[in-house]
């Protein structure tokens, strides 16, 4: 069976020069992970092959500079949304 993973990503312009790993998780982890971003009502982007890759990444490390592109398409997805919702 395929459990399902999450991982969470912190970016902060200006601070980071790159996302930071906060948490990952498989199975019920993985579950309270996305069930923690819903209640505080952080955007949450299912991409099975991404968090596959990013659950390899320890926890508190930047992302590996291959996944710089997904990231960014991912962050960007986010902040066009997040400008609709504030308008």
């Amino acid at each position: 069976m395929d459990k399902r993973r999450a991982a969470a990503l912190r970016y902060q312009e200006g601070n980071d020069h790159a996302p930071k790993i906060v948490a990952t998780g498989m199975g019920r982890l993985a579950d309270k992970i996305i069930e923690k971003a819903e209640e505080n009502h952080v955007p949450v982007v299912y991409n099975k092959e991404l968090a596959d890759l990013l659950t390899n990444v320890d926890v508190g490390d930047y992302i590996p500079s291959e996944l710089y592109e997904a990231v960014a398409e991912i962050i960007a997805y986010v902040t066009e949304i997040d400008g609709k919702l504030n308008k």
